[in-house]
């Protein structure tokens, strides 16, 4: 039997990336109707605010908030950050969120690949800026997506952007890397009452990889509803891992349809996980990150 998950979420602040569509998306209503303050991160300003408006009128809930940043950018990450502390006193639970794939290379406006610029240096880099407000308001929950395509992805520190050959292979290894942040994440904040945890949410139908020109998005608009869960579904285990009373003070593990499963074994090489700490840190420009613990 399912565990029914808390009724409300009250005196909660809940910050959401990639929050106006899909998993995201679906996440954010049901945190705001269980009575969370719901902060969403989205990158188009009208269609972020009618999504706010759109779930404070469906949850009844007035407490729904939003950001603008294109996490893709260092600088924006940094904005977002400054913000957010600026407007909010307390982070309860950090859900990163935010993902894509592109099909042909791309740079971000820092000159690094888009997809390991997206899916993997925004969470890192926004969650170590936002670590002094998460370790402030514990017990705190910090929830990185991930994917099944990790266990064919692979860390190659020699090309971590795939400059020597660009392939599909870049969003699994991003994938890989999230497991990874995580587990090394959970190990330094051990002892704060923060958590730290990765998911595979499932295949659902979203936007992802729409962004690919209009022949991929026909594709996907086409075939995905066919095979793929719905939003609503895919948010289930983010929506466990945000608010179950059963995952307080678990960390480090990687759930699947609100259960921890085992990972694939690469994505549990503690040795890659410290050394890809260290290759981030200078790639995003972290001035210091946590202590590392012995």
């Amino acid at each position: 039997m399912k565990e029914k998950l808390k009724d409300n979420m009250n005196g909660k602040i809940c910050l959401v990336t990639g929050g106006t569509n899909g998993i995201g998306k679906a996440t954010a209503q049901a945190l705001a109707r269980m009575g969370a303050t719901v902060v969403i991160v989205g990158r188009n300003a009208p269609r972020t605010a009618q999504l706010v408006e759109e779930i404070r009128l469906a949850s009844g809930n007035q407490n729904v908030d939003s950001l603008l940043a294109d996490l893709s950018s260092q600088q924006d990450v940094r904005r977002l950050a400054d913000e957010f502390k600026s407007k909010y006193s307390h982070l309860h639970v950090l859900l990163n969120n935010v993902g894509a794939v592109f099909i042909k290379r791309q740079l971000s406006v820092d000159g690094i690949e888009m997809t390991f610029a997206l899916n993997h240096l925004a969470p890192f880099l926004l969650t170590n800026l936002l670590l002094d407000i998460l370790k402030a308001s514990a017990p705190a929950r910090i929830i990185n997506v991930s994917s099944n395509a990790h266990a064919t992805g692979k860390i190659e520190f020699e090309d971590l952007q795939g400059e020597r050959g660009y392939s599909s292979s870049v969003y699994e290894n991003s994938k890989l890397a999230n497991i990874l942040f995580t587990l090394e994440l959970a190990r330094r904040l051990e002892g704060t009452g923060v958590t730290a945890n990765a998911l595979h949410p499932g295949f659902v139908a979203t936007g992802f990889a729409k962004n690919n020109g209009k022949f991929i998005a026909a594709l996907v608009s086409i075939f995905a509803p066919l095979v793929a869960r719905s939003p609503a579904k895919g948010a289930r285990t983010p929506v466990y891992l945000a608010s179950s009373p059963s995952v307080e003070g678990i960390t480090g593990k990687y759930f699947y349809d609100s259960r921890a499963i085992p990972a694939a074994p690469q994505a549990s090489d503690m040795a890659v996980a410290r050394k890809l700490w260290e290759v981030r840190e200078e790639m995003v420009h972290l001035a210091e990150g946590l202590p590392a613990k012995t």
